[in-house]
């Protein structure tokens, strides 16, 4: 099996670094975080020109029709610029959901814009549970002649202040066996009945409380059949693991390589600290975890783009990928030391977004137990 990247892979992967290098510095990533700047709409509109928006969108939808796996090369630079926005949502939360489960309709509507960076969308799935299991949705669409009126919470939706549109997962029934009664419904956003709420977060990113209170919705706007959105919701969970897996990667790799360079140019009793054998031992611990972690993301995102079942092939990236982040960003703070643990130092971007993205859609041990179902047990 040959994971090598195209020609095409690598030119994409070059071009995101070179764009985000010069467009998205520390500093902007900083202001954002912080809550001082929005993420800037002429660096967006530049995004959407590069194509990035419809990488995976079908020609004929105004996109470029690449691949998953192109997309996961895509967000591998994105995670080594930690370069924040609306991106991850709307491409993975947004478009994917549409172009896996909408009607011709819905996908010539939708599909179009989010590819020209005008129209953002985001999900609104997790409620206070955190979980993402079928029977934690408890967000209600009451059915009234042609439409549906939404009632209830969702908590950590990423950008949701900022969406045109919302992809609300609603429970439409009661039965013994929840996934068979939950839809997907597009909703614009800030309509009668909707209130967000912005969340303090570690990494300082977007994510929203939405209220939904007997928003209305015409029964045109579930995506897919009603009843039938838990699978479609499935498989979006699949893909955002290994889109939040590429950044996280991505991430790591970024420290690695901060940290060589450091580990070069520092020296303690006339030798570089690279040359001391507990430093290397940090460098192959580290180097071993981004590899290991790299091969489980690349295989699986092969799968999802050849159309082959790629949910224990996931589970094992997503369970892994989280905590070698972690551990690669620890050795980081001990290789730089002192400096490394002063709040203006890099390692703090990299290091919040190591925890935040172990937790996001399901930590390890969630994941360990998604391969052992699939191991029969």
């Amino acid at each position: 099996m040959d994971f090598d990247l195209s020609e095409e892979q690598k030119l994409l992967k070059q071009s995101a670094h070179d764009f985000l290098s010069k467009e998205c510095p520390r500093e902007l990533v900083r202001r954002i975080e912080a809550g001082d700047e929005e993420f800037p709409p002429a660096l967006w509109k530049k995004m959407a020109g590069l194509g990035w928006m419809g990488l995976v969108i079908p020609e004929e939808y105004g996109g470029s029709g690449g691949s998953f796996l192109d997309l996961v090369m895509l967000f591998e630079e994105i995670g080594y610029k930690i370069c924040p926005g609306p991106l991850f949502s709307s491409v993975v939360f947004g478009s994917l959901p549409i172009l896996m489960a909408g009607s011709r309709e819905q996908k010539k509507e939708f599909l179009p814009g989010i590819a020209r960076g005008e129209i953002t969308v985001t999900m609104a799935l997790t409620e206070p549970s955190a979980s993402y299991d079928p029977s934690s949705i408890h967000v209600k669409a009451t059915a009234r002649g042609d439409e549906y009126t939404l009632s209830g919470t969702k908590l950590f939706v990423p950008y949701a202040t900022g969406a045109d549109y919302l992809l609300c997962v609603a429970k439409t029934g009661e039965k013994k066996r929840p996934e068979k009664c939950i839809s997907i419904f597009i909703v614009k956003n800030k309509i009668p009945g909707i209130t967000i709420t912005s969340l303090t977060t570690l990494a300082g990113d977007r994510q929203c409380e939405v209220v939904f209170d007997d928003v209305t919705v015409a029964n045109t706007g579930i995506l897919g059949t009603r009843d039938k959105g838990w699978p479609i919701v499935e498989a979006i969970l699949e893909n955002a693991s290994l889109v939040s897996c590429a950044e996280m990667i991505g991430g790591a790799q970024a420290v690695m390589d901060m940290s060589l360079q450091y580990a070069r140019e520092r020296t303690q009793f006339n030798r570089p600290i690279g040359s001391f054998q507990v430093i290397q031992n940090y460098f192959a611990d580290m180097w071993t975890d981004i590899n290991a972690a790299r091969y489980l993301l690349h295989k699986a995102a092969w799968k999802i783009s050849e159309g082959i079942d790629a949910g224990m092939d996931v589970a094992m990236a997503k369970s892994r990928t989280g905590e070698a982040y972690r551990r690669v960003t620890t050795l980081g703070h001990q290789i730089f030391g002192g400096i490394g643990f002063t709040k203006e130092h890099d390692m703090h971007l990299f290091h919040e977004r190591s925890i935040t993205g172990d937790l996001n859609l399901g930590q390890g041990a969630f994941h360990r137990e998604r391969v052992a179902r699939r191991l029969g047990l």
